[in-house]
């Protein structure tokens, strides 16, 4: 089994490699991203029923051992992660396609776009599965390359107005990682994740907490965890539909999944959590009063993506094994519902001409479709029962209540409130957009008029049809939040057991000393 580990990073890369050679072939790069990505989910699939069953797995590339080395480890987390990223890559690759067919390939140039989207697949899957720091920190530079193509597609003046402010703030991002890997080897003498666990406790406290501090500053700006959220929801909203949603579903939960390294493996004994409850408390409220002020259905879910980061990081501050198998589970939730979101709101763009909330109207009747296809998620990402976005948030408020402190009752009460509020924005938005009728019009927008200074509030664009893929690929994302609720149960039961596995500290000491696999 050790050897499938490797093939999450290089299927990607060889399949980026082909495109390149056939730029100007698109069914063949079609043909070679979706064998690529496919094959990925199925050797993530086999993985995560290897490491749920028998334990981690760890490889030395090319066989050379930790110091020297480079250690690639998938347990349940990293493995689970691959494959919800692997199926949320297939369904927006699906949506692009479809999009291009319509489009003549205006907004994703095939030569660019499919060559650009594997790698950044690449990067994402090298990141999950990194045993060493700097590892991690490639697998972060090869994502944000290829986001950096990715997001300024196109080429209009607002793409790369964005995409500039996008590098930036990731280039800071990287230099503050770097550079805390430096301080970290220079204190440690190693980057590997497990040697880290072992020597960091024969530091100083003091010490700790500044490289701890560095690590988390970093990993909070990508993740875009408040006040360092400020570049989002200005950043996602001008990118062509499919990079949005791909964007929105994995690119900051990358960050989110090293802050649980961080958090639960690299500094057991240096205790920032009620830092982390803050920045979560924080990062729930000023998102979603963010979300409630804006009349442009992208920067709603952009505000909203914010505002649930906070959740995650909510449950990682809680640090007990029950809470960090939530965290996980509400990850995994997160990523496949806020893709699909994003996707809905694509094909609201196209029937609709516009993703203003004041511009939208009347599309129950035109579009009921498109209707069910935006309110399914909707309601599960605002918490309703019983769905996945339900279950998580009870999850996580059973953990906290468990701890039972002052503080975390106040968390619970934060995460309650940003669920309404979540549910408010997303519901006011299905309302104007799909009940609204030209007859009640009048009265409605006196109603928001005060929604008429927001951003983007008056955007239009064309009218196009939508093909039945890009239909397709988001009907296939709705099943699978469906999916999400129906298998419940044992996929909750996967994610609490991989946070027991991880916050009881459960290494692969003993793998990498005996030649760095089982």
């Amino acid at each position: 089994m050790s050897a499938l580990v490797p093939l999450l990073v290089g299927i990607p890369l060889i399949g980026a490699a082909i495109n390149l050679v056939f730029g100007r072939r698109k069914k063949t790069q079609i043909v070679v991203s979706v064998a690529a990505l496919s094959a990925v989910l199925v050797l993530g699939a086999i993985l995560l029923v290897e490491v749920d069953t028998n334990g981690p797995l760890a490889v030395a590339i090319a066989g050379w051992d930790i110091p020297f080395g480079i250690v690639l480890y998938v347990d349940v987390l990293a493995a689970l992660l691959v494959v919800v990223t692997s199926i949320v890559l297939l369904a927006v690759l699906l949506f692009s396609i479809g999009q291009g067919a319509a489009d003549n390939d205006e907004d994703t140039p095939v030569s660019i776009f499919y060559p650009a989207y594997l790698i950044l697949g690449a990067g994402i899957f090298n990141a999950f599965i990194a045993g060493d720091l700097f590892n991690l920190y490639v697998g972060f530079e090869i994502l944000l390359v290829a986001s950096y193509v990715l997001i300024t597609l196109g080429g209009t003046e607002s793409r790369i107005r964005t995409g500039v402010v996008y590098i930036v703030v990731s280039l800071v991002s990287s230099i503050l990682f770097l550079a805390a890997i430096g301080m970290v080897y220079g204190a440690l003498g190693t980057v590997n994740m497990v040697q880290i666990s072992e020597r960091m406790a024969l530091l100083p406290q003091d010490t700790q907490t500044i490289l701890h501090l560095m690590l988390l500053l970093a990993f909070a700006i990508k993740a875009a965890v408040f006040p360092l959220s400020f570049w989002l929801p200005d950043s996602y909203p001008t990118a062509p539909a499919p990079v949005t949603a791909v964007f929105a579903g994995l690119l900051t939960k990358v960050g989110v999944y090293a802050i649980i390294r961080t958090e639960t493996q690299l500094f057991v004994d240096n205790d920032l959590n009620f830092l982390l409850m803050m920045v979560a408390l924080s990062t729930m409220i000023v998102g979603i009063l963010g979300a409630v002020a804006q009349a442009e259905l992208k920067r709603i879910l952009s505000f909203t993506l914010v505002s649930h980061i906070g959740y995650m990081i909510f449950g990682l501050a809680i640090n007990t094994p029950l809470a960090v198998g939530a965290t996980i589970y509400y990850i995994v939730h997160h990523i496949i519902v806020q893709t699909t979101l994003f996707l809905a709101v694509g094909l609201i763009e196209r029937r609709a001409g516009s993703t203003s909330i004041l511009k939208v109207k009347g599309l129950m009747r035109a579009a009921p479709v498109l209707a069910v296809l935006y309110f399914i998620p909707a309601i599960n990402l605002g918490g309703l029962p019983p769905f996945s976005g339900f279950i998580g948030k009870y999850a996580l408020f059973d953990a906290a209540a468990q701890v039972g402190t002052p503080v975390m009752m106040v968390l619970i009460v934060g995460g309650i409130a940003t669920s309404i509020l979540t549910l408010y924005a997303l519901m006011r938005a299905w309302n104007l957009s799909f009940w609204r009728e030209d007859d009640d019009s009048t009265e409605t927008m006196e109603r928001i008029a005060y929604l008429g200074n927001a951003p983007a509030a008056a955007i239009s664009t064309e009218r196009r049809t939508i093909p039945k893929i890009m239909t397709l690929a988001t009907v296939g994302m709705v099943a699978v939040t469906v999916a999400l609720t129906v298998f419940a149960g044992p996929l909750l039961d996967m994610c609490l057991r991989a946070g027991v596995t991880i916050t009881d500290g459960v290494s692969l000491v003993q793998l990498q000393e005996q030649g760095g696999q089982r």
